[in-house]
């Protein structure tokens, strides 16, 4: 017996396109795009229960617990029961994996496989305007004098999150900590694979393998 409305989990590295592929399915498929990280935020800013156990943990820079975070998600998803729903940022965990199919028949996991090394050159290359969030890359969108902004003549600065030592640490904290959880659902034979370099080189197999995918009920597709 398969589920009514599409589940599904959308997985990728930092900086491989997975947000932007993420809101294209929630426009073109009619899916709630609920993003973990999104939702922690929210909750603390409103000071859920939830919100607060997670605030006290990270005030001490603590991971927040797989318990506390599995029960956030899990609440928010009763609210999508008679919708197609799309999982970004969670599980995170084999432990937060299992618990969410002890709640839910997932039907797919959308696994964005792009090169580090891309990822790497790609972020690195960014060029930000402090003031005005302005962003310029070296090879797509390049300032017309290096370094330098466009509208002001400021200086650019280069955001420590896009610094190449720490794009490296981020990228290899991700592989580490989603490997297992791959794995885990590879077993279970919902894992598909969509691998390039870039959001437009991968979206069209994406949307091509959802408009396909016969598995739910019911799906709403805007084309």
């Amino acid at each position: 017996m398969f589920t009514k409305f599409l589940r599904a989990i959308i997985m990728g590295p930092p900086g491989s396109g997975k947000g932007t592929i993420a809101n294209r399915l929630a426009k073109d498929f009619g899916m709630v795009h609920l993003s973990s990280g999104d939702l922690l935020r929210t909750q603390i800013y409103d000071m859920t229960e939830h919100g607060l156990q997670a605030k006290a943990y990270m005030d001490d820079g603590k991971l927040v617990p797989d318990d506390i975070m599995t029960k956030m998600v899990l609440d928010e998803l009763k609210k999508y029961e008679s919708q197609c729903w799309l999982l970004d940022g969670f599980p995170r965990t084999v432990a937060q994996a299992r618990e969410l199919d002890h709640a839910e028949q997932l039907d797919v996991v959308m696994n964005l496989r792009v090169p580090f090394d891309v990822i790497l050159n790609r972020i690195k290359g960014r060029w930000t305007h402090a003031k005005s969030g302005r962003i310029y890359h070296d090879d797509f969108n390049p300032p017309k004098e290096p370094g330098i902004d466009d509208v002001t003549g400021e200086p650019l600065i280069q955001r420590d999150d896009d610094k190449e030592e720490t794009v490296r640490k981020r990228l290899e904290h991700y592989r580490r900590l989603t490997h297992p959880v791959l794995q885990y659902y590879r077993n279970k034979g919902v894992v598909e694979e969509f691998s390039g370099s870039f959001s437009n080189e991968i979206w069209p197999d994406v949307h091509k393998f959802l408009s396909t995918f016969k598995r739910p009920l019911q799906f709403t597709h805007y084309d």
